[in-house]
């Protein structure tokens, strides 16, 4: 009869952990990232009963055999923060302190005073380093940010497609280079001004001046300011359009002697050389149509686009997040370049990490070595940015659980008190 009071102790110690399992539970219901557990019971070795029939057995009670956490995906949340993530899958990220290295599913990041990407706790995150060029490399460390920023590129090739009124009359080009003054509007018949940089990422105005030399011939004079603030004429280009002679269109591009023009800057700058390309000529070396670029229609002149391949350096502006994980910067200059790329990592075990707290999960012998690789990799899972997951606690099915743990204890305090009774009704047997 003893065995019985064992028993309803054993069981009601089961069951107030069960109740200590779901108060955890429910009080991290709000927590990014957290995964509820469970309890699982077993059986306490069973007694054989002496003088009975063979088998015959009576149970000792019940233990707790292993409080196992749940991994399920928890739903996701848009956020404001493009360093707030959720990730979609098995993975883990990775967080460190400088000596170990954490795993956790809480994404909820932030930039610190040094500029490391890191955790609430201030734990900084691990990816994929980019290098200068923003080509993510193979190297894993601390993901930063601050003091990123793009280098200035010079200038080499610049694109202008315009249109050149056919019913312009020929003008004569008489500007002496250099000057204080502008070339004379009178000597050229259009002109448009394009920005190109220098090797230090300087802004310079580049005006092309367009004088109809003959009947669907124009030549384009490149005039800049130096340092000393005097206009210069680095060059002269030719275009020559066709006249609708077969098989070619009339009014469309025939050669524009693409030359590179040296541009000297001064003030320390080293020069440029900058070639033009006004579109592909039926002439050129590989012919094209002649009307992907420049043409000369019988109609106003127009600048139909402008381009030109350097810009000055730029700091970081914004960011943006891939579903690989791959975190870009957009600059100040215009420039867009891969920063890092977030490193997640997957367990063969996950219910054999260790729970350390601060939604950290350390590695363990029952959960085995981390696989790492990047997202929607390995099985990993992809990562999203303005996302965070949620706690994947069900609170329905964390209340019907309680319901059922506080009835078991109900139970089995019961079974001590009927225990009880029945031995006070032993002791009374003597009186």
């Amino acid at each position: 009869m003893l065995t019985s009071l064992w028993t309803g102790v054993s069981g009601m110690n089961a069951n107030g952990t069960t109740l200590s399992v779901i108060g955890d539970n429910i009080s991290n219901m709000n927590t990014v990232g957290f995964k509820g557990s469970r309890v699982a019971f077993g059986d306490v070795l069973s007694q054989s009963l002496s003088g009975a029939g063979a088998g015959s057995q009576v149970g000792r009670g019940v233990n707790v055999s292993r409080v196992s956490p749940l991994y399920s995906q928890g739903s996701l949340q848009s956020t404001e923060s493009v360093l707030d993530m959720g990730i979609e899958g098995d993975g883990f990220f990775i967080v460190s302190d400088g000596s170990a290295r954490y795993y956790t599913r809480a994404g909820q990041f932030s930039v610190d005073r040094s500029g490391n990407i890191v955790n609430t706790d201030g734990l900084v995150v691990q990816g994929f380093i980019a290098d200068a060029s923003g080509n993510i490399t193979g190297s894993r460390g601390d993901l930063q940010i601050t003091g990123t920023q793009t280098p200035s590129q010079i200038t080499a090739n610049a694109n202008i497609a315009v249109n050149f009124d056919a019913t312009e009359n020929a003008k004569v080009w008489a500007f002496v280079s250099p000057s204080v003054t502008p070339p004379d509007p009178t000597q050229y018949n259009k002109s448009t001004t394009i920005t190109v940089y220098d090797s230090q990422g300087g802004a310079h105005d580049v005006t092309a001046h367009f004088v109809k030399t003959a009947a669907n011939a124009w030549t384009a004079h490149y005039v800049y300011k130096d340092a000393t603030n005097q206009y210069v004429e680095a060059g002269t280009q030719n275009l020559t359009f066709n006249d609708g002679t077969a098989p070619n269109v009339g009014g469309s591009l025939a050669t524009d002697n693409v030359a590179a023009l040296t541009f000297t800057w001064g003030g320390g700058v080293i020069a440029s050389s900058i070639s033009f390309d006004y579109g592909t000529g039926t002439g050129d070396p590989i012919p094209g149509t002649g009307l992907n670029g420049s043409t000369q229609f019988a109609s106003p002149f127009s600048v139909l686009t402008l381009s030109q391949d350097g810009y000055a350096a730029g700091s970081l502006k914004s960011m943006s997040l891939s579903d690989t994980g791959i975190i870009s910067g957009v600059f100040t200059n215009g420039q867009t370049r891969n920063i890092g790329q977030i490193a997640l990592a997957r367990f063969v075990a996950p219910t054999g990490l260790t729970k350390l707290g601060r939604n950290l999960y350390g590695e363990s012998f029952d959960s085995g070595q981390p696989i790492v690789g990047t997202a929607q990799t390995s099985g990993i899972g992809r990562v999203l940015g303005n996302t965070l997951e949620q706690s994947n606690v069900d609170l329905a099915q964390e209340f019907v659980q309680m319901i059922s743990a506080q009835r078991g204890f109900q139970a089995n305090s019961r079974i001590i008190t009927t225990t009880d009774e029945l031995m006070q009704e032993m002791v009374n047997l003597k009186r």
